[in-house]
């Protein structure tokens, strides 16, 4: 059977393509993924703005019809945190649905940190130690503590590139006051994770999400002159790799960044502050290693879909 899965993000829509049998085995076939900034200049109002409304229905337009040139068997959608938190994401899901006849599922944090759990499971396939799960997205960053094959803890904070971005209007380059402003903001507000971890001490952090394949795609990129294989499920990071990059980010104004090999101009804007994000994370809760893993909601979400299948 085949199967096409539409993550509707704040700033990026994907689209996972994959084919599967009964028996759970499954294979990704494609992955796309559009440029939206649903949030572009009114995310701290709640509400999607005219040419981000059109631009995210347009691209959903697109992904659907790529899913169904792909024979998919069915399709189906989530949105996160621009579309669930905006007055107008009802009309937004509604006018999909009267072009596409696909119905978007909006989800709330939890059930987004849920099926990113899920897909973080089938890329490592087996947690035995603690592990702190990020993804940062462009409106919410969603943390979960897992061990043992079993969540431990899991909290969205509005804590997205694009509102950070909106709310601190950093110097470009970042200055060290937009740095330390950035990470008393980050103390303050990830109480309920500080709370967490005085408790259980990750072993690993693990990293979801545009961004964190952004870091992938520039090391790979600097340090082996390509970007990496696009079947891997987990990308470890190595902690000078990573720091070089991180200082080449906060060093960079935009015009160098959109030469940066590896980074998508769609991140050029936010991934300085993704960067400084993951860094303060990994610092301060004293994290010694870290990965990408490449199955997130998406895949999450195809796992239940296999599930669902296995029981009938």
């Amino acid at each position: 059977m085949k199967t096409a899965i539409i993550d509707c993000g704040t700033n990026t829509f994907h689209l996972l393509l994959a084919e599967h049998d009964r028996q759970g085995n499954f294979r990704r076939l494609a992955n796309d993924k559009l440029s939206v900034k649903l949030g572009e200049g009114r995310i701290l109002q709640n509400e999607i703005g005219p040419e981000p409304f059109k631009r995210g229905l347009k691209a959903f337009e697109k992904l659907a019809d790529k899913a169904r040139d792909f024979a998919s068997d069915f399709v189906e959608a989530y949105a996160t945190s621009a579309i669930r938190s905006a007055s107008n994401g009802p009309e937004f899901v509604k006018k999909v649905k009267e072009s596409t006849g696909i119905s978007i599922q909006v989800i709330d944090g939890d059930a987004e940190a849920l099926l990113i759990y899920k897909g973080v499971k089938l890329a490592l396939e087996n947690i035995d130690k603690p592990i702190l799960i990020m993804d940062i997205g462009g409106g919410s960053t969603e943390f979960i503590l897992a061990r043992n094959n079993a969540i431990l803890w899991k909290h969205s904070f509005d804590l997205g590139v694009a509102r950070l971005l909106q709310t601190f209007k950093p110097s470009d380059p970042v200055t060290p006051e937009d740095i330390l402003a950035l990470e008393n903001y980050f103390e303050q507000e990830l109480q309920p994770l500080t709370e967490q971890l005085k408790l259980i001490e990750p072993a690993m952090l693990v990293g979801c999400s545009g961004s964190f394949e952004s870091l992938a795609s520039m090391i790979g990129m600097r340090f082996y002159g390509q970007e990496p294989d696009e079947q891997l499920r987990v990308f470890p990071f190595k902690e000078h790799e990573y720091q070089e990059i991180h200082r080449l980010l906060l060093n960079s104004d935009e015009t160098a960044r959109f030469k940066i090999p590896g980074l998508a101009p769609m991140r050029v804007d936010t991934i300085v502050y993704a960067s400084i994000f993951i860094h303060f994370v990994k610092q301060h809760f004293s994290i010694p290693r870290m990965v990408l893993s490449y199955f997130a909601l998406k895949e999450g979400a195809f796992s239940d879909i296999l599930k669902k299948e296995s029981q009938e």
